[in-house]
Order: C-alpha cells, then sequence, then structure tokens
C-alpha cells in the first residue's frame, strides 16, 4: 500500500495537492506562499502572515476569529514563516475534524476552505490599508520574535554562522526580518506588499484527510487569484571556498558555541542528494554518528553535537557546545571525522543502521499530516517529483562509493565560535 497518494490539480492562479488517506481523524489545509528571499521585503513578509490570522473584515477582532474556529468543532489555525534555500515561506495552516466522525451532517471542509479564502482573500482592511491597531499588536510581537534569537545562543551562534558564511547571498537574511526595519512598516505599505505578494507569490494549497477529490476542487473554486509566473530566486551558482573564513566573538555565557558551515553544493532533486543524506547521517546526523562518538563521548569535548544539511541551498552545518578552552581540539577531531569519511572509513554496519534511521524518520514524519506535507513541499521548491515511497527506495539503494564521492566535494567554508568571557 502506497505511503501517500498525491493527486495535483493547476486551479486558478495556483496549485491544489490532494493527499487522499484515511490514516488521520482530521483534514488539514496547509496554505503555502513562496517568492525570493529579498531584503527589502523580508520583514514584510515576516509580519504578514500573522496580521492575516489576526482578524478578518467579518471576524474583524481576534476573539472573533477565535470563537468562529470553536465553533468549527474546535478547528486550529496557525501561522508560520520559513527559508527554503534563497525562497521565504508563508504558511497557513488549519486543521479541522473530518466530518465523517460526526453526527451531525457539518460541511466542515468546505467551511474549513471558506475560512482559508475569507482570511487570504478578505483581510481586516480598509482605505488601501490594514487595521492600525492589528498591524502595531503584530509588529510588537514581531520585534520580540527577532529579539528571542539574540537570547537563545545556540540560535544566535546559528545565525551568526549563516550571515558570516552566506554574506552577500539572500540566504543569510533572517527568515523573521530586520528588526531595524519593523518600526517603519506603515498599515498601507504591508496592505500595498499584500497585494504584491497574492498577485505574485507562488501559491499551493495541500489538503490532507479522507476527501473526496473531486468535491474538494468544486469547493475550492472559492478560491481563485489572479494567473501568475511565479518569481524565481536566482539560478544557483557553484561557491567555490578559496579559505575557512575563522570568526570569534565573546559574550558573557558559560559555554561556548562551536558552529562549522560547509558548502556542499548539492540540492534536492540533485543525483548526490540522497548519498548526501547517507553522508549526514554518518557524519553527525544521528546518534551513532563519527561526529557523537568521537567528539562528545570518546573525547567528552562537547555537551552536544551534530550535523544538519539545507536541502535546497546546498550547505551543511556542525553545531556544538563546548569549553573554550576546547576551541582547538574540537575543530581538529571534527576534521579529522570529515578526513575518515572521505577515505572511506566507515562500515556496512554504520551504513545499514544509517538507512534504517533515515527511514524510520521519514515514516514518522508522514505520521502527521504536516510532516507529510512538509516532506511532498520539497517538490515545489525544486520542481521535482519525488514520494515518500522514492526517498526510502533511493535511500535504501545507496553504497559506500557514493557517499565517499560526496564526501569528496565537501567544503569548509566558515568556522563561528562563540566563546565565554573567560579572563577577560
Amino acid at each position: 500500500m502506497a505511503i501517500s497518494k498525491e493527486t495535483v490539480r493547476k486551479m486558478k492562479g495556483y496549485t491544489l495537492h490532494t493527499i487522499k488517506t484515511d490514516k488521520y481523524k482530521t483534514n488539514t489545509l496547509v496554505w503555502k506562499m513562496k517568492a525570493p528571499l529579498e531584503k527589502d521585503t523580508v520583514t514584510l513578509r515576516a509580519l504578514l502572515p500573522n496580521v492575516l490570522q489576526s482578524s478578518t473584515k467579518r471576524l474583524n477582532t481576534t476573539a472573533k476569529l477565535r470563537a468562529y474556529l470553536d465553533d468549527l468543532y474546535g478547528a486550529h489555525f496557525y501561522v508560520d514563516t520559513a527559508k527554503k534555500g534563497e525562497y521565504h515561506i508563508l504558511t497557513f495552516t488549519i486543521e479541522i475534524a473530518n466530518e465523517k466522525f460526526l453526527q451531525d451532517a457539518e460541511p466542515l471542509l468546505q467551511r474549513g476552505v471558506e475560512f482559508l479564502a475569507e482570511v487570504l482573500l478578505n483581510p481586516h482592511a480598509d482605505g488601501g490599508q490594514f487595521d492600525s491597531q492589528t498591524v502595531e499588536k503584530e509588529k510588537r510581537v514581531l520585534k520580540q520574535r527577532i529579539q528571542s534569537v539574540y537570547d537563545d545562543k545556540m540560535r544566535y551562534a546559528s545565525m551568526r554562522l549563516i550571515e558570516e558564511m552566506c554574506k552577500g547571498e539572500p540566504y543569510a537574511l533572517q527568515v523573521n526580518g530586520v528588526l531595524d526595519d519593523v518600526d517603519a512598516i506603515t498599515p498601507a505599505d504591508l496592505y500595498q506588499y499584500y497585494q504584491k505578494a497574492i498577485r505574485e507569490d507562488e501559491l499551493d494549497l495541500f489538503v490532507t484527510g479522507d476527501v473526496d477529490e473531486d468535491r474538494l476542487a468544486a469547493i475550492c473554486e472559492c478560491l481563485r487569484f489572479p494567473d501568475r509566473e511565479p518569481t524565481r530566486a536566482a539560478a544557483r551558482t557553484l561557491q567555490k571556498v578559496s579559505s575557512v573564513k575563522k570568526i570569534k566573538e565573546s559574550q558573557d555565557i558559560r559555554q561556548g558555541k562551536l558552529n562549522i558551515g560547509y558548502r556542499t553544493n548539492i540540492t534536492f532533486g540533485d543525483s548526490d542528494y540522497f548519498p548526501l543524506q547517507m553522508f549526514n547521517g554518518i557524519f553527525g546526523g544521528f546518534s551513532h554518528s563519527k561526529l557523537f562518538l568521537n567528539v562528545r563521548e570518546k573525547e567528552s569535548l562537547c555537551y552536544y553535537v551534530a550535523s544538519q544539511i539545507e536541502s535546497h541551498k546546498g550547505l551543511m552545518m556542525v553545531m556544538s557546545g563546548i569549553e573554550s578552552a576546547n576551541f582547538d581540539k574540537a575543530v581538529s577531531i571534527i576534521e579529522k571525522q570529515l578526513e575518515a569519511m572521505k577515505n572511506g572509513d566507515f562500515s556496512e554496519q554504520e551504513i545499514g543502521q544509517t538507512k534504517a534511521v533515515i527511514r524510520n524518520q521519514l515514516l514518522e514524519s508522514t505520521d502527521t499530516s504536516r510532516g507529510l506535507v512538509e516532506i511532498l513541499y520539497h517538490n515545489v521548491i525544486a520542481g521535482t517529483k519525488t514520494g515518500v515511497e522514492d526517498w526510502i527506495r533511493e535511500i535504501k539503494a545507496v553504497g559506500k562509493g557514493e557517499i565517499v564521492k560526496v564526501a569528496a566535494k565537501i567544503e569548509p567554508d566558515t568556522i563561528y565560535f562563540l566563546s565565554g568571557m573567560e579572563g577577560k
């Protein structure tokens, strides 16, 4: 039996993805808006979904909007922002009960889609601008969200690594925007940008649940947008590393944060992508990885250590927490683990264990409708058609030689270290 069967249908200005399954007791609607990351718009985009989710023209207070969701048998509605490669993604999610399990013949799916249409197409705005009180409230929240990164030193170190590593590239921009740009945004500015996003973003609606595809398509006729040719991010260029950058900062913290960024130049859709997933798992992705066993367990140099890849930008990041005095030794041992991977110094047992963990992670992701959608949305970003079964089959087929080939391509780019104030 297929894990997921996705039907894709072109609608008026957007693409409808139906994943018909009886695995979940709810139906989930996930609306995605994709546009290139840009300095001039990143803060506007970060603010926009939160303003839209606060109220609509009809439900003109947050209390009224939330009361309406309660009437839909406690439907959940929330928004999120993310960056995938050099795209900025806005996500609106509605989780609503499947009417098949209700005694009353309530058309909940239809009401859920109509609510989404109201949020997107009839916002709380008048005279060419959003409601000023709503915008000011959400600006305060956005500033707190941006500031929270500086208070969480793990996130701060990750942010600083990307800023230094990708200086001059759109990916260096933060997903929540620029703190200094928030105050200047007016309700009219934001409404003008909203209209631009509605006209130009690449729009996708994912619906997962036990739904009839033709009925769903008919219901979604209330969602109508202008036809568009979505703006694409600039074509990827191969990034060669001439020398490794070393950036050191110090703050009043107990535990140093050592983050190292690598260029893989491999992205989702490339033939080497699944061998890269295997490389990452053996190198630092899991608890049986070389980084975990050698840097943390054997040498006791760090409190945590892990690696992760950015699937649409061609990066890999190593994150670790160390004592400042252990900086040189930790960097050296991490470098040795990469050399070991390039030399093929890993066993068939490690390969088999990594394949099993990746497979289990994929299957766990499909246990939630949101996890399943995130897997399938990779295809929208990359212009591919890779299902969950394809992931599992491709990972299973990866051999040692392919992993070594990938390892040879990986280059260290930037070493970022946030140290404590010892001795200062």
